[in-house]
């Protein structure tokens, strides 16, 4: 019988509550009518416990799927890579908020983190992924 030792077994139970962190977002996307992509960028949103509750859930999901379809428009294949890419990105992302009327005193962390979720998607929204 082998044992594994306590970094092997650290590092399967972090899998294994990954997979459920994974599993319980698609769950609650599903159940909100969220894509996976949708769901990102609302927990990026609600990630201030006070904007979920001045906004309420409704608005931060429309904001959420706006987002998505913007973003995805925008983004260029290195935009990542050309500060004049992200730029225009910070541009969009900000007049989403504030026309949805998002906290301003929340907007510049949950900019950081909508366009963090938004490198991290985009690799799949390019042609041929």
């Amino acid at each position: 019988m082998a044992f594994l030792s306590e970094a092997q077994l650290e590092t399967v139970l972090l899998a294994q509550l990954g997979a459920l962190d994974i599993r319980a977002a698609r769950n609650r996307g599903e159940e909100q009518g969220l894509s996976d992509d949708e769901i990102a960028f609302y927990d990026a949103l609600a990630e201030n416990e006070s904007a979920l509750q001045v906004m309420g859930d409704d608005k931060l999901r429309v904001i959420a799927h706006e987002l998505l379809v913007s973003l995805r428009e925008n983004v260029a294949v290195d935009w990542a890579h050309r500060e004049s890419a992200r730029a225009r990105l910070r541009v969009l992302v900000k007049r989403i908020l504030r026309k949805y009327g998002y906290p301003p005193d929340l907007q510049d962390a949950t900019l950081q983190t909508v366009l963090q979720q938004a490198e991290a998607l985009s690799a799949h929204w390019q042609p041929g992924h």
